[in-house]
């Protein structure tokens, strides 16, 4: 009896995520027609989008993202988060996954198919605010933007944060609360803050 009601709840859960998901980029396609989203893309729990209307964003096919602690386990402690800013391009690849993510794209960003970016880890390309103290004091804006390129199958460890300027490799591995702040040729594994190298990944 309890195994049959686990196993109806999973459906009805299921079938839950598929509308909410399905009603949510329904709405974000209507609030911005600058974005293009795929089929099968699922969202479990809130997530916090706000997209220029200069700006271009592609989503492709099944991706994931996830801000509800009840479908990650690892410790979510914010909402999956997209900013696209004036002028600024969005590509995410197919069948990629996002935990409690968050995604700052004043410039350029693009993240390839298969990749996973672990819970509450960080996208930003860009600095938010000037280097120069002289600068901060009369201006928030004005800071360095780069375009982050982030290629097939990378796999980004939990609470990382990846900086502006930098190419992740494909297959490429940042291990967990990692800070990257140069590019990453593929097939290696980096970790630490600044992150560095660490081996090849094994074949």
């Amino acid at each position: 009896m309890m195994e049959r009601l686990r196993t109806l709840k999973t459906a009805y859960t299921k079938q839950f995520v598929q509308w909410y998901s399905r009603f949510l980029c329904s709405w974000v396609k209507f609030r911005y027609p600058n974005v293009n989203i795929g089929s099968n893309v699922s969202i479990y729990g809130k997530i916090i989008f706000r997209v220029d209307k200069t700006a271009q964003v592609t989503i492709g096919n099944n991706v994931i993202f996830r801000s509800s602690t009840r479908s990650n386990f690892a410790g979510i402690c914010k909402y999956t988060s997209i900013f696209v800013g004036k002028n600024a391009t969005l590509t995410i690849g197919d069948f990629s996954g996002f935990s409690g993510v968050s995604i700052y794209c004043s410039k350029e960003i693009s993240i390839g198919s298969y990749c996973i970016l672990g819970v509450n880890s960080n996208v930003w390309d860009t600095d938010f605010h000037p280097l120069d103290y002289k600068l901060r004091r009369t201006q928030l804006d004005g800071a360095g933007q780069s375009p982050i390129r982030i290629e097939n199958d990378v796999f980004v460890g939990g609470n990382s944060t990846l900086l502006k300027g930098v190419t992740i490799g494909s297959r490429s591995i940042i291990g967990t609360s990692s800070v990257v702040t140069k590019s990453i040729p593929a097939d290696q594994i980096w970790a630490g803050n600044p992150a560095r190298y660490i081996r090849q990944v094994a074949n």
